[in-house]
């Protein structure tokens, strides 16, 4: 995968790096959805299981988990038992997604990578918290292995690939 237009490619500063690259994913999740009817968006795509909309969905409740509940501690609700069958509309979803990325953004804009997970949310022991450097590379490898399925799912939709 080409390294995203969004850095230079000898950018070496970590957060720098993550942090685009992050975005970069993000959008490539978008992308991916982009020209597909609403009951394509919904339909589960076989042999996984899964429809394109639920993995966003997904996604929108990783960001949550991992930066709002763990990092920040907040009190959200940490799982939805309809992260992959949303029985919110795909406009809904897709607006839910953005806004909690918009967070996302905003939950980790002033704090360098060695800060730790606040106690009280998904941490309750501090040896146990991780630092925002650690949470956002699990997010950055969540990512792309979930656009990476998205490829498949969309080239078993209507034979679309690409970046």
């Amino acid at each position: 995968m080409p390294v995203p237009d969004t850095i230079p490619v000898t950018e070496a500063e970590p957060r720098t790096v993550v942090l685009a690259l992050l975005d970069w994913y993000r959008a490539a999740l978008l992308r991916k959805t982009e020209g597909l009817s609403d009951g394509q968006l919904r339909a589960p795509v076989e042999p996984m299981g899964w429809s394109p909309i639920g993995l966003v969905n997904h996604l929108a409740g990783v960001e949550r988990r991992w930066l709002r509940w763990g990092f920040l501690a907040e009190d959200v609700v940490s799982w939805a038992d309809d992260e992959w069958t949303p029985a919110a509309s795909t406009a809904e979803v897709l607006a839910a997604y953005e806004a909690q990325v918009a967070r996302s953004r905003e939950a980790v804009a002033d704090h360098p990578l060695e800060t730790p997970s606040r106690i009280g949310g998904r941490f309750s022991d501090p040896a146990e918290a991780p630092p925002l450097g650690r949470i956002l590379f699990h997010l950055l490898q969540e990512y792309a292995r979930h656009v990476g399925h998205l490829d498949v799912a969309r080239e078993l939709i209507d034979g679309v690939t690409g970046e």
